[in-house]
C-alpha cells in the first residue's frame, strides 16, 4: 500500500494553492482531482475578481495555470476520485483512503477540497445557455450585466442576497418565487420588497431560458392560473441553494445539515486529527474562488504543523 505524508482531494483553488503550499513545505503532496478538474471555475467564463489577472482570465485557464504551479513545486497530480474513506481517531495515525473502489493508499494527513456544486433547476435550455447569461453566482458574474435587465431564481437567503446586489447594477431585477411566500428570513424580504427596482413574481415556475448565443428572456408560468408570459431579461440568476460535495465523509467528520463540513473556529481542523477542510466544501457564506484559494493555504499550513508534531507515524 502506498504511503503518503499529504493527500489532497479535490482540484480546484481550495486544493491547489494546498498543493503549492504542502510541495512548497516538502510534504510531497498526492492530490486527485476528482470528477470535475479545477473544479466550479471550470465552467465559468471569465473571472475578473481574482487578484494578479488584470484584465481577467477564463475560469478554466485559470485552473491551468494553478494546476501548472502546483505540479511545478512536486504536486503529483492524478485524474482520480476517492470514493471512500476511513479515518482514524487517533492523533499521528494513518488514514486509509479508497481510490476509484478498487485501490488503497494510506496517507498521514487529508486536505479536503472537494467543493460543492450549485444547485440548477435542470432545464435543457439553462444548461445550454450556462455561461451565455445564465450563472448561480450574482457576485462572480453580475459586473458583466451592469445596465442590463435580470431574472433572479429563488426564495431563500441566497435568492435575495443575490437580487439585492444586482439591484445595485441592473436597471430591473425580476426575483421569480414558485411559492407564495419567500422562505428567507424578515430582514432579507424587507430589504428586497423595499428596493424599488426589483419586481417580485410570487407562484411561478421557470419553464424556458429563451436566446440563441445569449440569453433574451426567460418564459414562465403562474402555477395557481396556469398563465404564461415572457419576462425580457439578459440574464439568468439561479439562486436555489448549493450542494457541498461532502457525502463520503458522513458518519466520520462532523457537518451542518446541509452537509458543510464543520472546522474549528479560524481554523481548517475538522473533528479528526489530521483532517482538514477547505474551499467550499466547508464555505457556505463567501464561496469565492479567492477565499477557498485562502483557506486551502490554511489546510496545507496546518498540515505542515501536524506532521512536525507527530514526526512518526502511529500505529491505528
Amino acid at each position: 500500500m502506498e504511503k503518503h505524508e499529504c493527500v489532497i482531494i479535490g482540484s480546484g483553488p481550495a486544493g491547489y494553492t494546498a498543493a503549492v503550499y504542502a510541495a512548497r513545505a516538502d510534504l510531497k503532496p498526492i492530490m486527485y482531482t476528482g470528477l470535475e478538474p479545477g473544479g466550479q471555475l471550470t465552467t465559468t467564463t471569465d473571472v475578473e475578481n481574482f487578484p494578479g489577472y488584470p484584465e481577467g482570465i477564463m475560469g478554466p485557464e485559470m485552473m491551468e495555470d494553478f494546476r501548472k504551479q502546483a505540479e511545478r513545486f512536486g504536486t503529483d497530480v492524478r485524474f482520480g476520485m476517492v470514493t471512500k474513506t476511513e479515518f482514524s481517531k487517533i492523533p499521528g495515525a494513518s488514514h486509509i483512503l479508497t481510490i476509484d473502489e478498487n485501490t488503497k493508499i494510506e496517507a498521514r494527513t487529508v486536505i479536503i477540497a472537494t467543493g460543492a456544486t450549485a444547485k440548477y433547476l435542470g432545464l435543457e435550455s439553462e444548461k445550454k445557455m450556462m455561461g451565455h447569461g445564465v450563472s448561480a453566482c450574482a457576485i462572480c458574474d453580475g459586473f458583466f450585466f451592469k445596465g442590463k435587465d435580470v431574472v433572479v431564481v429563488g426564495g431563500g437567503d441566497s435568492a435575495a442576497e443575490e437580487a439585492t446586489y444586482l439591484s445595485k447594477l441592473c436597471p430591473k431585477v425580476t426575483l421569480l418565487v414558485r411559492k407564495d411566500a419567500m422562505r428567507a428570513s424578515q430582514i432579507m424580504i424587507k430589504r428586497v420588497e423595499n428596493t424599488p427596482n426589483i419586481t417580485i413574481m410570487y407562484n411561478t415556475d421557470t419553464l424556458e431560458v429563451l436566446g440563441e448565443k445569449t440569453v433574451s428572456g426567460v418564459r414562465v408560468r403562474n402555477n395557481q392560473t396556469g398563465e404564461e408570459q415572457i419576462v425580457e431579461a439578459e440574464g439568468f440568476f439561479v439562486a436555489i441553494g448549493h450542494k457541498p460535495n461532502t457525502d463520503i465523509f458522513k458518519g466520520q467528520l462532523d457537518m451542518d445539515e446541509v452537509g458543510y463540513l464543520k472546522t474549528k473556529p479560524g481554523t481548517a481542523s475538522t473533528n479528526l486529527p489530521g483532517v482538514f477542510a477547505t474551499g467550499d466544501a466547508q464555505d457556505k457564506i463567501y464561496r469565492q474562488a479567492i477565499t477557498a484559494a485562502g483557506s486551502g493555504c490554511m489546510g496545507a499550513l496546518e498540515a505542515e504543523r501536524y506532521l512536525s508534531e507527530y514526526e512518526e507515524t502511529v500505529e491505528a
